[in-house]
Formats: structure tokens, sequence, C-alpha cells
């Protein structure tokens, strides 16, 4: 009982960061005037965040033998191309819609990349564009949502000792039904605000949904690993 307590102490702070981050964007609605563009922007980025930690996990990730750890090299960069592509896309399609960039200034990265390294080249030219037009306030909020992830992955994946059970194989798909289950949600919430006008209620309401979704997907990817031993043998 002892032990069981013990480890459902440690999933609750992360899950209390992730609470009190999520809040955070009511401020930029309520204070500083944030619009739905902003608010989706804002959660578009955390995808970023959830991959990279992604690709800490599968580094930390235990192994059977030591030379299972070279898999890592192509599984790493493999992940980092093709979640990094899904992410710029995904990005182009936000400020296209939501943003002033109609003329799709996201898209004038030069000239390509060979092969698979266009989707990179995407990537970094969204992620550049982002950075230069979100208002400097939501960069703090970012960093804040960048603690919290990192939060989670202290305490659930080193301490909690998730690494040890994680597979490098199903950690590469992990990120993608979290993201997508979130985004549906966003964007039709956005899609709404957007039409009457980017009302401050609807967004909190939006803010809170997707909080309320976050902690339930949060507590779903990592019930398992905080199980009482007895009940997963």
């Amino acid at each position: 009982m002892e032990t069981t307590t013990t480890r459902e102490k440690v999933v609750n702070l992360p899950v209390i960061a992730l609470a009190a981050v999520n809040m955070l964007p009511i401020y930029g609605v309520v204070v500083l005037g944030w619009d739905t563009f902003t608010i989706v922007v804002l959660y578009w980025a955390e995808n970023l965040i959830i991959g990279f930690y992604n690709i800490l996990k599968i580094v930390f990730a235990r192994v059977a033998r030591p030379i299972d750890n070279l898999g890592k090299l192509f599984l790493i960069p493999f992940f980092t191309i093709h979640y990094g592509g899904f992410v710029a896309i995904h990005g182009i399609f936000i400020f296209l819609l939501f943003g002033k960039d109609k003329g799709g200034s996201t898209l004038n990265t030069g000239q390509a990349w060979p092969c698979f390294l266009v989707f990179l080249q995407l990537l970094i030219g969204v992620v550049w564009h982002c950075w230069t037009t979100i208002p400097r306030d939501m960069k703090y909020i970012i960093g804040s949502l960048f603690l919290s992830h990192g939060v989670s992955f202290v305490h659930n994946y080193l301490i909690g000792g998730e690494y040890k059970t994680a597979k490098p194989k199903d950690l590469m798909g992990q990120p993608y039904s979290r993201v997508v289950v979130m985004h549906v949600a966003i964007l039709a919430g956005a899609f709404l605000s957007a039409m009457i006008g980017s009302p401050a209620g609807v967004l909190i309401v939006l803010i809170v949904v997707k909080t309320i979704i976050d902690i339930k997907l949060h507590l779903n990817q990592h019930k398992a690993a905080f199980r009482p031993a007895a009940q997963r043998v």
C-alpha cells in the first residue's frame, strides 16, 4: 500500500503541472487579448515539445543488449523526419487557415533540400515563421509548456521507471495518437470561435476542454506504469 501511495504521489506532480500550465492561456485571452489564431498556434507549438521529449524517451529506453542501441541510430532520425514533416504540414495548415499568411510565406524556404530532408526544411521554416510572428508573452507560456512536459518526463519516465519497459518501436508512434485526438477537438472549437469573431468566452471554453482532454490522455498513457505491481504480473 505504501509503495502504491508513493507512486501515485509521483504521478500527481506532472498532472498538477500540466493543469496549471494549461490554464495560463486564459490569462492571454482575458488580459492580453489573444485570438483564435494565437491559441491554436500555441497548441501547435506544444506538438514540437512532445516530439522533443519523445526523442529523449527513445534515447533512454532500456534495451536487452547494448548492441540494440544501434537500432536507435535509425529510429531517431526516422522519427525526427517523419514526425517533423507531420508537424510542419500541420503548422502550414494552421497559418493558412487562421493566420494572416494567406500568401503562403511559410512555404518560402528557398531551394528544396534533398530527398526526405525537405520535411525538416519545412519544419525549420514554419518554426522560424512562428517564432518571429508570435508575441513575446506567448514565448514565455511555450517555455512553461516545455517545463511541464519535462516534469512528466523526469517523474514518470525516468524516476517512475517507464524507461525500463518502454520499447523504442512503440515510442515511434506514441505521440501521433495524442496529437491527432487533441487537435481534432482544438480545430473544431477554433473553427467555431473564428466564425463568430474569437469571443473570449468561447476561447476560454476551448482552453478548458483542451486541458481536460490533455489530462485524460496523460493519465491513460501513464496508468499502466503506475498500477500496483501485483496487477501487472
